[in-house]
């Protein structure tokens, strides 16, 4: 029997269980920040950097946590990771169809293609950091091409 504790852990690392789809968890994982995304929006940009480094530290800490509960180095359940690297990847921008739908895809492209440095960390950083840091890269990578893309419009 799992302790209220795992349990916890496990709803947070699992995105509210949204984890646990059968198929693109996280793609999910990155739909589900979407609620998030508009709250950090709709604050200071002071207030939505320091909520994504706060929820970046606890994200690390739970993944590992989590892993280590499912016995697994990353287990694909765990979607934190996506929520934060969709928050990265929004952080400073409108939470207009059009931005949210290019970082998105962006930050969905770069998570799954890994390129570099993506995929050196997701191969070389182990435990909660090594879940969470390749998405965060990937977030900082989609955030900088949405501002390329948005300056180039204008």
């Amino acid at each position: 029997m799992k302790s209220f504790r795992d349990k916890a852990i496990l709803f947070m690392a699992t995105g509210g269980w949204v984890g646990y789809a059968p198929v693109a968890p996280g793609t999910f994982g990155s739909i589900a920040a979407l609620p998030l995304c508009l709250l950090l929006a709709s604050v200071d940009i002071g207030v939505a950097v320091a909520l994504v480094i706060g929820l970046i530290v606890l994200s690390v800490w739970t993944a590992h946590m989590a892993a280590r509960r499912m016995g697994q180095s990353d287990p694909k359940q765990v979607v934190i990771d996506e929520i934060c690297g969709m928050a990265v990847a929004l952080l400073g921008h409108p939470f207009s169809p059009l931005c949210v739908l290019a970082g998105f895809a962006l930050f969905r492209g770069f998570d799954i293609l890994k390129p570099f440095p993506i995929r050196w960390v997701d191969r070389n950083v182990s435990g909660g950091w090594g879940i969470v840091l390749d998405d965060i890269i990937a977030g900082v990578c989609a955030n900088a091409l949405l501002h390329m893309g948005i300056f180039l419009l204008n």
